[in-house]
């Protein structure tokens, strides 16, 4: 069962509990109250670390939330992630005028970029979160102490990736936190995570009928690593494939597996991507997953955002005229053509066609994973302020595969669609990569094949590393991770090979630096604290 969301619901009980402000630039936590009862409730300050990354505070008004000075529905970890990781490369962009959404899309984005400072802030709110647990109740369970590592880990892997040379710290104090740079990082991440692994559960696929489901085991560990060793060479200057092929081999040989089968008209993989994920056995291709309860999670940063930031009313899911199964559709994000042209390398993909539907996308494709919707759009993002300028992705919907016109009783203001944010998948294509890397690409092939087979798409015959690059996008687009994949393949910043429409802020796309692989240092947090360095290029 999803058992951290009811010890989301008493707000004034965790803010009792913890006692914390947002986190500061020193990474400073203090009382809210000098007169409020801080007395420990292990409980709900264990809930509350994982809790910061399914919801953006104890509500979604501005005063209630983790993270001050942004906007309280785009502070949310996952949207912050998405939006980083999405919105600068070749598969989404946005219309909208929320500030800070252009400079990501048009890659123009410097140390004053209101979205990165606060994405930058709610990572180190977690930091400081776990470290806070670890430091009063690391004793209570050993179980739940190495869980808080794993977390720990996580934010600090993101706040390696995305901003390189970083504060650290493992206290809560006062003290400026000394600037490491990113090897340093990445060599602690691959320490604590080793020293942690045997600490955790045993990796044990579940669904949300099973107690521990959305709390991170041993799989979530072996996935992390198979991720940091798999980019190591753009994080250290020295590949390690080998060592990324068998961290990932753990993950595909556990009791996680890829989801397979499909119903009531539902393929397999877009049952990962429905209200009722984690009830199905979809869930148990998630090796770590981010809790949502239309109910409990009311956060327009998590899964509500996916869905609803995708689509328009027009979109039709289903033969009941249901659209994505919440009340609300905010038409933003979209596809760039060349997300399109991974599954249509003609970009023949029909805009005219009367009453296409999503399901006629993906079989014209040949690949259960072209979720689009394309009757009245263009291909071209042509005018960045229409949303028909563009196809549209249909994805991740609030819709119940229990049922063939998606019903289920769902919540429709809020999403209830957990965020499987590690899924074997991943380890089948890092295995792959690795392999690929290796010179023994006839041994990855069976890897790429299998997941094609789920997809329904045509096996092949061979595989590059192009191909690799390809599939990536193909199986996980528009869910947070597409810029380390450019990044690792040379495709992003200060490379001349390829190009996406709007890439650089043209519409034919132009170069731009490779100091924008890495983001800067908040201007807020260099002020703060005079042991921070500026990244180069900002």
């Amino acid at each position: 069962m999803k058992t951290y969301l009811k010890y989301i619901l008493p707000a004034v009980a965790i803010a009792a509990c913890v006692g914390l402000t947002s986190c500061t630039g020193d990474l400073d936590i203090t009382p809210i109250d000098p007169n409020l009862n801080t007395e420990l409730d292990a409980d709900a300050l264990f809930n509350k670390c994982y809790a910061t990354m399914a919801m953006n505070g104890m509500s979604d008004t501005d005063a209630d939330v983790d993270v001050q000075n942004i906007d309280g529905g785009t502070q949310g970890f996952m949207r912050q992630i998405w939006n980083a990781n999405e919105l600068t490369t070749d598969e989404a962009i946005c219309w909208w005028g929320d500030d800070g959404v252009a400079e990501f899309c048009y890659n123009t984005y410097d140390a004053t970029h209101p979205m990165l400072q606060g994405l930058y802030y709610r990572l180190y709110f977690g930091v400081t979160i776990c470290n806070h647990y670890l430091e009063v109740a690391s004793s209570v369970d050993a179980t739940r102490t190495a869980e808080i590592r794993f977390l720990r880990a996580l934010y600090y892997y993101y706040l390696m990736d995305l901003y390189a040379n970083i504060p650290f710290t493992l206290a809560v104090s006062s003290e400026k936190a000394p600037q490491w740079k990113r090897a340093e990082v990445f060599n602690w991440l691959v320490g604590e995570l080793k020293e942690i692994e045997p600490l955790l559960s045993d990796a044990k696929a579940k669904t949300s009928a099973d107690a521990n489901y959305g709390r991170a085991d041993k799989a979530a560990a072996w996935m992390l690593l198979a991720r940091l060793y798999l980019n190591a060479k753009v994080y250290t200057g020295t590949p390690a494939w080998e060592e990324a092929a068998t961290w990932a081999k753990k993950v595909i040989d556990s009791d996680y597996k890829l989801h397979k089968t499909g119903r009531n008209g539902w393929s397999a993989y877009q049952m990962l991507f429905m209200g009722d994920n984690g009830q199905s056995d979809a869930a148990k291709e998630a090796v770590f997953v981010i809790l949502q309860d239309g109910l409990k999670t009311t956060s327009y940063g998590g899964s509500t955002f996916l869905t609803q930031s995708t689509f328009d009313t027009d979109m039709v899911m289903t033969a009941s005229g249901a659209t994505n199964g919440l009340a609300n559709q905010w038409r933003g994000n979209r596809a760039r053509p060349q997300l399109v042209q991974k599954f249509f390398p003609n970009l023949d993909i029909p805009t005219e066609a009367a009453g296409l539907k999503t399901a006629e996308a993906a079989a014209l494709a040949g690949d259960n994973r072209a979720l689009f919707w394309s009757k009245g759009r263009t291909l071209d993002c042509g005018d960045n302020s229409d949303f028909a300028q563009g196809i549209s992705v249909a994805k991740f919907t609030n819709l119940y595969s229990s049922d063939a016109n998606g019903a289920g009783g769902q919540h429709t203001t809020f999403s209830d669609a957990d965020i499987f944010f590690m899924r074997v998948a991943e380890a089948y294509l890092t295995y792959a990569e690795a392999l690929v890397r290796q010179g023994k690409a006839a041994d990855a092939l069976p890897y790429v094949n299998e997941l094609r087979a789920r997809a329904n798409a045509a096996a092949k015959g061979s595989v590059t590393l192009n191909d690799i690059l390809d599939e990536w996008s193909r199986e996980f687009y528009f869910e947070g991770r597409r810029r380390i994949d450019l990044i690792r393949f040379d495709r992003f910043g200060g490379q001349s090979e390829y190009n996406w429409q709007y890439k650089g802020g043209t519409f034919a796309g132009r170069q731009f630096s490779a100091d924008r692989n890495i983001f800067a240092i908040p201007a807020t947090d260099r002020n703060a604290n005079p042991n921070l360095k500026q990244n180069d290029g900002y």
